[in-house]
């Protein structure tokens, strides 16, 4: 590890958040003697972010951790453009009604992880909106068009990637990584930011807005980056086998985030307890060093304290005893996910309506392989039903989906 200075890069480098910075001993020499307001941009494409997008919420929680400024830039009007990162089809249109909606429920998640309020290391959120809205179309190709060369926008990632695979990128597409870097330009000016984070495949965008603030009004800003997060079988963070991993209560059961976590694979566990907990190091180390079925004690760990983050200490520890009781004593929690039916219903629809699969062809080969249960006994059977009974009736789907259903 490098010997930072700051408080900032030494906890961001020993819990393993830097993968690029643009100029890493200037960046330490400001952290080391003022306070550094620093940004992340979240589009608002969905009611809630992801699993995927907690690293950068991590980011912005360790900024303030370290008596610095987290400034949340809400992508109000480039939503309606859409980012091309990563992305080999063109973004769906959303109404202004929907993206307005989707910020406010987004808030939500981030009044977890970070303090917002009026001091000076108080976070705060933006909607781009609100200044890209106010552009006049002439305006900007004077002011900042002029700072963009064709020629260097088409050796980007975003844009290569569809021009090599033949597929459509429309002109609006095209201008977002001209407006993502107005925005550092405009937050540098009216705000006084001096920093961008993001993922590794930001890069250039940072580099373009850095590039345009200095150019425009003469600032020194920096940029940083996080490595692509991904877990130990390749796959990317913020899915899981039943779909995305969401932040809000709204669109996931605190059970399945708590689980979501706790089924994390070993070689993963002392890295997620960096990244996305608030355990500290030397507790880390220990954790990670177990070994055998005692990892299991180090993802318990992981899950309790991820959760609580997220979800609060109350909705962790209820998680917990669901758990708890659901594979240590065979009960069934009263915080798994549930269903409510009025008389009876199929195994396989059940199944289907839990998530616990995608489709009722997959029930049927899961109930083929003997992976499905009701009540911990075995179906074999593809046509078999549940009746309406008192109590709720437990179903499961392997090992470790366990939900209920509820009849009344």
């Amino acid at each position: 590890m490098t010997a930072y200075k700051s408080d900032l890069l030494r906890q961001l480098d020993a819990r393993g958040y830097i993968h690029q910075t643009t100029d890493a001993a200037a960046l330490d020499a400001l952290a080391s003697k003022e306070i550094v307001p620093g940004y992340i941009g979240f589009d608002a494409t969905a009611p809630s972010l992801h699993v995927g997008n907690l690293v950068s919420i991590m980011l912005l929680r360790r900024l303030q951790q370290a008596g610095h400024k987290p400034v949340v830039v809400m992508g109000g009007g480039t939503t309606r453009i859409g980012d091309p990162t990563g992305k080999d089809e063109v973004r769906k249109m959303l109404t202004d009604e929907t993206i307005e909606a989707n910020i406010s429920s987004i808030r939500t998640a981030f009044e977890q992880f970070l303090t917002f309020g009026d001091g000076p290391t108080d976070a705060v959120m933006v909607n781009n909106h609100d200044w890209l809205g106010k552009l006049g179309y002439i305006e900007l190709l004077q002011e900042v068009g002029t700072h963009f060369t064709v020629n260097r926008m088409l050796t980007f990632d975003s844009v290569k990637l569809r021009l090599e695979r033949e597929q459509p990128m429309t002109f609006l597409e095209f201008n977002y990584m001209i407006l993502q870097g107005y925005d550092f330009r405009h937050l540098s000016k009216t705000m006084g930011v001096r920093l961008q984070m993001g993922g590794s495949d930001q890069w250039g965008n940072i580099i373009n807005g850095m590039e345009l603030a200095r150019r425009m009004d003469g600032a020194e800003v920096f940029g940083l980056t996080t490595p692509l997060i991904t877990k130990a079988d390749g796959s990317k963070m913020g899915k899981s086998v039943s779909g995305a991993v969401w932040l809000n209560r709204e669109q996931l059961l605190d059970y399945d985030y708590w689980q979501f976590w706790r089924n994390s694979d070993d070689r993963d566990v002392g890295k997620f307890l960096r990244l996305f907990t608030d355990l500290p190091l030397d507790e880390i180390e220990r954790l990670e060093s177990l070994e055998g079925s005692e990892i299991n004690i180090a993802k318990i760990a992981l899950a309790n304290a991820a959760t609580e983050l997220c979800r609060g200490g109350e909705a962790s520890a209820l998680a917990a005893e669901t758990a708890r009781k659901t594979f240590e004593e065979g009960t069934s929690g009263g915080d798994l996910p549930t269903i409510d039916v009025s008389t009876e219903i199929s195994v396989i629809d059940a199944l289907v309506a839990l998530n616990f699969v995608a489709s009722k062809k997959e029930a049927r080969r899961m109930i083929q392989g003997g992976g499905a249960r009701v009540a911990d006994a075995a179906i074999s059977d593809e046509n078999a039903v549940i009746s309406a009974q008192a109590e709720p009736v437990k179903i499961s789907a392997g090992k470790k989906k366990h939900g209920l259903i509820r009849f009344g």
